[in-house]
């Protein structure tokens, strides 16, 4: 009988270590960004100073190809600080390609300083690993003289192109190039510029995005 109970032992052991393993807790889904499914546009905005300047979805956000981005409003004034605004794409499958979405952030002729702070021309980056963001600009228009000029640069690949909803929500002089119920679309050869001259006048400037591929 010993001799019975000492052949069946390992296997005995054998069985438990099988049932502890079957019980252990799965890695959470989310530790890595999913390598798959289709290209995303991202947006991360918000504020800097008074939070009531910077309207609409904060934080980040991502969205599918085909899919508009929530709404943000830039309405800055002469109350403290401004909004802080980048763009980012994601795409796990290469279906960008070669195409360049650039987004540049200028100022109007005779506008005062401090109002459209980091300028320059910038690319968003396409990652395949990572959901990452271009270097930040600063919204900051108030009551003096100028204002900001956004402008989306799409190039290299005519496949790619990314529409532009921007309106006003108040003095539309604020918002120059708003078209209320209609949209832009930036392409190769077609940049479309946008102006951002908000101050105390009513309302803001809406703008949402769209990556076509």
């Amino acid at each position: 009988m010993h001799h019975v109970i000492r052949r069946f032992a390992p296997l005995a052991v054998a069985v438990a270590t099988t049932a502890v393993a079957t019980v252990l807790p799965a890695p959470p889904a989310h530790a890595a960004p999913a390598l798959f499914g289709p290209a995303a546009l991202g947006i991360r905005f918000g504020p800097e100073g008074d939070p009531g300047r910077c309207g609409g979805r904060q934080g980040e956000q991502w969205h599918p190809d085909g899919e508009w981005t929530d709404e943000i409003v830039l309405d800055t004034d002469d109350r403290p600080g401004g909004c802080l605004l980048a763009f980012g794409l994601f795409d796990p499958q290469n279906q960008l390609g070669s195409a360049s979405v650039r987004y540049a952030w200028t100022t109007l002729p005779g506008t005062g300083p401090g109002q459209c702070d980091n300028q320059g021309d910038y690319r968003m980056p396409a990652s395949p690993t990572a959901r990452a963001f271009g270097p930040s600009i600063r919204v900051d228009t108030d009551s003096r003289p100028g204002g900001c000029v956004l402008t989306f640069i799409v190039a290299d690949t005519p496949s790619v192109s990314l529409d532009v909803q921007y309106a006003g929500n108040g003095d539309v002089r604020q918002c120059g190039g708003a078209l209320p119920n209609d949209r832009f679309t930036a392409a190769p050869g077609h940049p479309v510029p946008l102006t951002v001259d908000t101050d105390d006048r009513p309302g803001g400037c809406r703008l949402r995005l769209r990556l076509n591929v």
